[in-house]
């Protein structure tokens, strides 16, 4: 987990109704060891840990699971109760139809269904109230509990054919490939839908009640941040590199070597998931640097050496061209 960050744009869309709510930003930020100094930083970005923490925690304080998005308050308990109502099914196909008539049961605004046309299976959310304006945030979040939810319950990361957003992006490109792990993203379509293979409705749901009762305790986090065997290229040359940070971190052919591959077959592989070989020394120094930014008793210094760097100068440069403030200010404001 902690070579994962995300961007504070994610962490002002969950504190975007807090306000209208009757409660103050700032303090939830720091209850959760954020600095609200960082969400005056477009480039600033937080540990998906603190982030997960932060979503619960707002969602508790405004008795919404929808965090003032949809049309009327979503209250606290209906996640654990869909997913008790899901966790019986035998096929994924069965347990995503459950999904979406749980969430049709409900005026919560946006109702998603599920589609199958031949090889295609269509996840769509659709505006059942004409009178209400579905925010972007809300959309992106949507699909993205469902594919999430939908890969725990087979214990693997579903392939995405292509993920269609009604609204314009939000975040940094960066982001949006984490959140639909590398798979095409389109903005500004005319609808909002995964478009995922029907042969993956199938699959077997691996999960039971013992595991359900375990994901429950924090399934924000643990959506975030799940791994499963069948990891894209980008996730295992990033667990690579992660490995290697405390001493020579391992240049693209070696990594190729290690996984099997001709070098120029896995710089393509990595572009057709959206990144680089440098993108992801990058994104892991960084999530690591973050990481370590929340522990006590570090130094800089060692904090430098445990992100890949031999000299606290450089890690100081290069932080500051991550999140736009040194990691003195970004210790300070925790």
């Amino acid at each position: 987990m902690r070579d994962r960050s995300i961007s504070v744009h994610f962490v002002r869309a969950v504190l975007s109704h807090a306000v209208s709510s009757g409660l103050d930003p700032a303090s939830l930020l720091r209850k959760n060891r954020i600095s609200p100094r960082l969400l005056l930083e477009d480039s600033a970005r937080i540990s998906i840990e603190r982030f997960a923490d932060l979503q619960v925690d707002t969602m508790l304080a405004m008795g919404d699971e929808a965090l003032g998005y949809a049309s009327r308050r979503m209250p606290i308990g209906s996640w654990s109760m869909m997913c008790y109502a899901v966790i019986g099914c035998q096929s994924l196909g069965q347990a995503l139809s459950r999904y979406c008539r749980f969430y049709q049961l409900f005026d919560f605004g946006v109702h998603p269904h599920l589609l199958v046309e031949g090889e295609q299976a269509t996840i769509r959310l659709i505006n059942a109230d004409p009178d209400w304006q579905c925010e972007p945030y809300f959309s992106e979040w949507g699909l993205f509990n469902v594919h999430r939810f939908g890969s725990w319950l087979a214990q693997e990361h579903l392939p995405i054919r292509i993920a269609r957003l009604a609204g314009p992006p939000t975040a940094p490109a960066a982001d949006y490939r984490h959140v639909f792990l590398a798979h095409p993203v389109r903005f500004e379509q005319d609808r909002t839908e995964l478009i995922l293979s029907s042969a993956l409705l199938d699959k077997r749901v691996t999960q039971s009640e013992q595991s359900l009762r375990h994901f429950l305790r924090h399934p924000a986090l643990i959506m975030l941040t799940q791994r499963y065997a069948g990891n894209s290229w980008t996730a295992q040359v990033r667990e690579i590199v992660r490995l290697r940070l405390g001493g020579d971190i391992p240049e693209l052919r070696e990594v190729a070597q290690r996984l099997a591959v001709h070098p120029q077959t896995l710089r393509r592989r990595l572009a057709s998931e959206g990144t680089t070989f440098k993108e992801i020394k990058n994104q892991v120094r960084r999530d690591t640097a973050l990481h370590f930014l929340g522990k006590q008793g570090l130094s800089i210094e060692d904090i430098a050496c445990r992100a890949g760097f031999s000299e606290s100068s450089a890690f100081i440069r290069a932080f500051k061209s991550w999140t736009g403030v040194t990691p003195y200010t970004y210790r300070k404001g925790l």
